[in-house]
């Protein structure tokens, strides 16, 4: 079980199709417990190696933004408009809502309807949007506006509020929308995930071990107590989840330079339709 989700993680977690969703279905398919107090804590692990993946693959693109911020490699950007702190804009657009509405996003998680819709609507949008927007007028992302930055970040609140929306479908098609190109669109995709799943993720740890009387009424582990096997099935998650994410990662990478995201929408649509069907007959 500890491979398969952690296989399930690190293929979904970057693709435009939903890795809470794909997580929240395969937990119903095999009847876990989401409030077990150990599998809680367990999807957070596996979210964080497929998180590590990103910086390992990005590792030189990261070192070279650091090295020519605030000016850029061209010299026209400033502390407004440099890759890095667009991405941190996003980030900021993202998380400030998303907090204020932690409640609603906690209850939908748990609804298979909310997911169902979510990857049925977000796959039509996908669709529709790489049909339409065919014309970048960006097409690297230190090309990119501060506009452009904000609307993306917006546009990420609808994948925490509606799970099985998808991060990284929300994000491409609102950089497509905005005029980036597919590449450029996902390597901002990418560079905006990193600080918006880190925090996502190490808040959500931080709920789930904090010693309170509301934590372990919620189903919280605090104390921590995890016994020898408990650690070597977080650990195997841990690791398959990256190395299966970071290889996604790569090939994404190359898919999209040469390919659309047409796929990936119609995966959506029959998944959701798949998950209709079953939830209609009671089978999950």
């Amino acid at each position: 079980m500890s491979i398969l989700l952690g296989i399930v993680e690190g293929l979904t977690e970057f693709l435009p199709v939903s890795s809470t969703g794909h997580l929240r279905i395969v937990e119903a398919l095999f009847n876990l417990n989401l409030h077990d107090s150990f599998w809680k804590m367990y999807t957070i692990v596996i979210q964080l190696g497929a998180i590590l993946a990103l910086p390992v693959y990005f590792w030189n693109r990261i070192l070279k933004f650091l090295a020519t911020f605030p000016r850029g490699e061209r010299g026209d950007r400033n502390i407004l408009t440099h890759p890095l702190s667009l991405t941190m804009i996003a980030f900021v657009v993202t998380a400030v809502p998303a907090w204020a509405l932690h409640k609603q996003i906690g209850e939908n998680l748990e609804s298979l309807w909310v997911i169902t819709t979510a990857l049925i609507v977000g796959g039509i949008v996908m669709w529709i949007v790489d049909a339409t927007f065919t014309r970048p007028r960006v097409t690297h992302m230190e090309e990119m506006s501060l506009p452009q930055a904000i609307w993306i970040g917006a546009c990420q609140i609808l994948s925490a509020v509606f799970p099985g929306t998808s991060r990284s479908m929300s994000t491409i098609a609102a950089g497509q929308i905005a005029g980036m190109s597919r590449p450029a669109a996902l390597e901002f995709s990418f560079f905006l995930s990193m600080p918006t799943m880190v925090v996502a993720t190490l808040y959500d740890l931080y709920k789930t071990l904090k010693p309170s009387r509301d934590t372990v009424a919620e189903g919280g582990i605090a104390p921590l107590a995890v016994n020898a096997h408990e650690w070597i099935v977080l650990a195997i998650g841990f690791i398959v989840s990256f190395i299966v994410a970071l290889a996604v990662v790569a090939w994404f990478m190359n898919w999209v330079r040469n390919r659309g995201f047409v796929p990936f929408a119609i995966y959506r649509i029959a998944l959701g339709i798949v998950l209709v069907i079953l939830l209609l007959r009671h089978i999950i």
